[in-house]
């Protein structure tokens, strides 16, 4: 434990923000598996799940949870998986 009271204060806020960031990753990764499976069950809603996935994907890559990049390839690959299934 750090001794200087800025530094623990830093320990907490950093406790924190692990936990905000650890419950938008699981709802972001839970988002994108049902969308995977819409996908490959051939789901009436499958465009839906898309669009849900892909809206989480824009909020975590929007608080810096995700890299632009990284989003950008989530996104085209949930777009490539659709499409694909709709040809």
């Amino acid at each position: 434990m750090p001794n200087i009271k800025s530094a623990k204060k830093r320990v907490r806020v950093i406790a924190t923000k692990s936990l905000i960031n650890k419950s938008i990753n699981s709802g972001l990764k839970t988002d994108i598996k049902k969308a995977n499976a819409a996908i490959e069950t051939g789901d009436v809603n499958k465009a839906e799940a898309v669009k849900v996935a892909i809206k989480a994907i824009d909020k975590a890559a929007a608080k810096g949870i995700l890299h632009k990049n990284t989003a950008a390839r989530k996104k085209s690959a949930l777009a490539r998986k659709l499409n694909a299934v709709n040809v």
